[in-house]
């Protein structure tokens, strides 16, 4: 379970969102979406659209279904019922829509998923070489752009167990990026993180929001939710019970079981 307790953590570099805009196109659209795990039911009746551009955070008590969701929406689980529209493809068991997808929407998990065998800079480049057939003078080159966006050029030639957290998980964010991904899904990029390795993951988020990336983020950084994201969804029993600019979801949640929630989480 995440540890929820992450207000004690450095606060992530200011942002401005003002630049930061959101199209009218649809990016993801979910429709009466259900999920079951056996008898459980473990996401019901789900109603999302996600336009392009738009950075949402999904925050919810542990067991809520908030990582399914975001892991449903490019089929690494499977939903039941419903319908899920990725950048205009239906997510069904066609396996060429699946790569189709996958292939535009980057994943970063709470533990790294890094191939410990390969160097940096061969975990960066091993999806574009493969999937996108990317000349590998061509691959190198993307996967050294992206690891000094994300600060850490210098260790391409390490192997992962060589670096600390959170330069595993700042690698793990490049090598989606090298996908070149128009949207970002992230499972609690954070909580397996030391608190003084979370806000040079959050840093490298926010870089990304600012430059426009379509980003779901299921996280319990609230000062992260705070700053960029343009719409907070809590979600509680496999439900989205509210969801609001922050603002209005921080200030003024409208359902007990939110109030619970943030009361728990921010300890007031």
């Amino acid at each position: 379970m995440a540890d929820v307790s992450h207000d004690t953590t450095p606060a992530p570099r200011q942002v401005d969102t003002s630049q930061m805009k959101v199209s009218d196109e649809v990016a993801i659209q979910i429709t009466e979406m259900n999920k079951w795990f056996g008898t459980f039911h473990v996401l019901r009746d789900i109603n999302l659209t996600v336009y392009n551009g738009e950075r949402i955070v999904i925050c919810g008590p542990s067991g809520s279904g908030k990582s399914t969701l975001i892991r449903c929406i490019n089929r690494l689980e499977e939903h039941q019922a419903g319908q899920i529209v990725v950048d205009g493809i239906e997510l069904t068991s066609d396996l060429k829509n699946i790569d189709k997808i996958r292939s535009e929407v980057g994943m970063v998990f709470q533990h790294f998923n890094l191939f410990p065998h390969l160097t940096i800079l061969e975990n960066c480049t091993l999806a574009p070489l493969w999937v996108r057939k990317t000349p590998k003078k061509e691959a190198e080159a993307t996967a050294m752009h992206f690891l000094e966006k994300v600060k850490i050029p210098e260790q391409a030639h390490k192997y992962p167990g060589q670096l600390s957290g959170g330069q595993q998980q700042r690698v793990a964010i490049a090598r989606s990026l090298c996908m070149k991904p128009r949207i970002m899904l992230f499972d609690e990029p954070t909580s397996a993180l030391d608190p003084e390795m979370i806000k040079e993951v959050l840093d490298t988020m926010i870089e990304l929001a600012e430059e426009g990336m379509t980003m779901l983020c299921v996280t319990h950084e609230m000062g992260f939710a705070r700053q960029v994201a343009n719409r907070v969804i809590f979600m509680d029993q496999g439900q989205i019970v509210e969801q609001n600019e922050p603002e209005e979801f921080f200030n003024n949640p409208q359902s007990d079981r939110t109030k619970l929630f943030l009361s728990q989480i921010l300890g007031h």
